[in-house]
């Protein structure tokens, strides 16, 4: 390949010394230049002017003008190359003023012949170079923070108002007006999310592409989290009608040190766009370890028996903003971002993901994950279409007495079948509400005692556990009758108590609550852990919260949401109005800090408090995942990322 140009331009007023400067450069065999000549002063100075030349080699002595102010002016209207000087004899007085002039050397025109002449041209254009690297580098240094400053104000201007929309929407759906507009909140609620989503992505790729992207590297329980995935996905897939099952190939390790987030996106992201693009079938996830480079790998597969994608367009799925279902038939929305952020976060977990994938037929993405050195890590045969590690849970009660779980989704009825039985209840199950009269009808018929207790999940195919309760009650069944739902809307509970339910444990199950009604029903037999207490119905000792934004609706429906936690909530918008608050009355136990305020930033906010008010508790709420040095250094307590919930702040509270 021919190399590139160096564009010279040689002013010089004598034609004799033009040529042999020429033929002296010609002769140097690293470069190649593109020579210009220029005999007049002034019009070396326009054309320096233009800033369009790599190097230039200047006369000292142009007719009866100065070279050095050729050089001055050049300099001062913008020329960024280097010059070099060249004379007729030496003297170290013109030397001198040239290099302090702004030349980067000065030759004697004898000395063009020789070795000088091609060190002092290599060493001007070296130097270029380099000023050249360094401009370009403090450019890119400057428009990475121009970025930076640009996704935080991005990240904090989108999710502030989806707080206020998916805030009130949720403080909606919790509401009585329900009722009247249940599908119309449903709709808004969907999109809000699917929005926050979206807005995920995009800052993922922005911080991956400016390499910003870090993980948070951790031990994580295997099973648990293949769980979590599972039932977050299974809702999506019975929408549809499809079957989702996860299967373990061989004995996993129990605890893995990775990321637990970034893989949970990444199952997620990848089961969602099977589920996306089935319409029949079922989607199939295998996990196993294999040694790759002396390095045992964590590989998950994912199969669906979907639409599959042409070979020619397989490559393209991997890359950003590219989407062959929605170009082919419109069917399917999305920005197309998912695959490309998984592929780049498995190489930073130095794994890979490969597809398998014939049209008609469906897709098996592939992926594989450092999950640290297991070597000597426990290792189950985790049949993951049960609840694996339950040998690990212990019940802080004894009871006895019969029960019976109901649940279509045989992880969860396992799992809460084990969490009873481990208190020493005899436990039966059943999928549907259907089959579980039937084992009440039998029970009766025959004259057996009935079940002590019914844990009968709400939603399920055949029977669900609405219409149950009301034909168990109407058999004569006069045992406790407890709901499992993941709907825990207010009015849910007096609706269910109507049908016959005597209680209610919302998904996912928490155990504390599964055993406090166990022994509520059962009799408390033997306490194995006595700080076991009934959550009281109403929290007498109310909590009281300072919150800081500046974004009135988005303050508002913060306030809303705590105050439907009981906690009192006090809001100032700016550092200002936070100390005026805390000047009258510190008796605070969280102050929530938003990141961007008016007069200025809630990090150093917050670093005022924990100088002036240390007994409070510090929580920085942002649009945008703030700098974990900073956060460290302030020690804060906690950081919240918008848009705010009811969950986050249950947690919170």
């Amino acid at each position: 390949m021919l190399a590139k140009a160096t564009k010279l331009l040689l002013v010089e007023d004598d034609e004799d010394d033009y040529i042999l400067t020429r033929d002296y450069l010609e002769q140097l065999s690293s470069h190649v230049f593109n020579i210009e000549w220029i005999s007049s002063p002034e019009q070396a100075i326009h054309v320096l002017s233009k800033n369009e030349h790599d190097i230039c080699l200047l006369d000292y002595r142009l007719g009866a003008s100065d070279g050095l102010s050729v050089l001055k002016q050049a300099i001062k209207n913008g020329f960024c190359g280097p010059i070099i000087m060249l004379t007729g004899q030496s003297n170290d007085a013109l030397d001198s003023a040239a290099l302090d002039a702004g030349a980067v050397d000065y030759l004697v025109k004898s000395e063009m012949s020789g070795s000088r002449f091609a060190r002092s041209i290599r060493y001007a254009l070296a130097r270029r170079d380099v000023e050249d690297e360094r401009v370009e580098r403090l450019k890119a240094e400057a428009e990475n923070r121009s970025k930076d400053r640009f996704l935080a104000h991005l990240s904090h201007e989108l999710r502030t108002p989806l707080s206020s929309i998916l805030g009130y929407t949720e403080l909606l759906m919790l509401s009585d007006f329900s009722k009247q507009a249940e599908n119309e909140l449903g709709v808004i609620y969907r999109n809000g999310k699917h929005l926050l989503s979206l807005l995920n992505d995009v800052l993922d790729l922005s911080k991956i592409a400016v390499d910003k992207l870090e993980l948070s590297l951790g031990d994580v329980n295997l099973d648990s989290l293949m769980a979590d995935v599972f039932t977050l996905m299974r809702v999506s897939a019975l929408d549809k009608g499809l079957s989702l099952k996860f299967e373990s190939l061989e004995p996993l390790p129990l605890v893995i040190r990775v990321d637990a987030t970034r893989v949970r996106q990444i199952l997620i992201n990848l089961i969602n766009n099977a589920i996306k693009f089935t319409e029949q079938g079922e989607i199939i996830v295998n996990a196993w370890t294999e040694t790759v480079a002396d390095r045992e790998m964590l590989f998950f597969s994912i199969k669906d028996s979907g639409l599959g994608i042409a070979p020619e367009k397989q490559a393209l799925i991997f890359k950003p903003f590219e989407q062959i279902a929605d170009v082919e038939s419109r069917s399917v929305g999305g920005a197309g971002l998912g695959l490309a952020i998984c592929s780049e976060l498995l190489s930073r977990m130095q794994g890979t993901i490969s597809l398998d994938s014939y049209v008609g037929e469906g897709s098996t993405f592939t992926i594989s994950l450092y999950p640290g050195d297991i070597r000597q890590v426990e290792r189950n045969l985790l049949k993951l279409d049960l609840t694996p590690n339950m040998q690990q849970k212990v019940a802080p009660c004894e009871v006895s007495g019969k029960v019976l779980v109901v649940d279509d989704l045989r992880d969860l009825r396992v799992l809460v079948g084990h969490l009873i039985g481990s208190a020493g209840a005899d436990v039966d199950y059943a999928d549907n509400g259907k089959q579980a009269l039937d084992k009440v009808k039998k029970q009766l018929a025959e004259g057996r005692a009935a079940y002590d207790i019914i844990f009968l999940d709400i939603h399920m195919p055949v029977m669900g556990g609405k219409e149950a309760a009301i034909e168990l009650r109407k058999l004569g069944f006069k045992g406790a009758i407890i709901a499992l739902t993941a709907a825990t809307m207010k009015g849910i509970h007096n609706e269910l108590t109507a049908l016959g339910f005597d209680d209610m444990i919302a998904k996912p199950v928490d155990s504390n609550l599964l055993y406090q009604c166990l022994e509520s029903a059962l009799g408390k037999k033997t306490q194995r852990v006595s700080s076991i207490q009934p959550t009281p119905k109403h929290n007498t000792n109310i909590k009281r919260f300072l919150l800081v934004e500046d974004d009135a609706d988005a303050a508002q429906i913060t306030q809303l949401l705590l105050e439907s936690l009981d906690v009192e909530t006090t809001i100032a918008t700016s550092i200002e109005a936070c100390c005026t608050a805390l000047k009258q009355d510190s008796n605070y136990d969280k102050v929530l800090l938003d990141m961007h305020l008016p007069d200025g930033s809630g990090l150093e906010l917050a670093g005022f408090i924990k100088e002036h008010y240390p007994d409070i508790q510090r929580v920085i709420i942002s649009g945008m995942e703030p700098d974990a040095v900073h956060i460290r250094q302030l020690e804060i307590e906690q950081v919240l990322l918008k848009p705010i919930n009811l969950a986050l702040l249950s947690k919170l509270v």
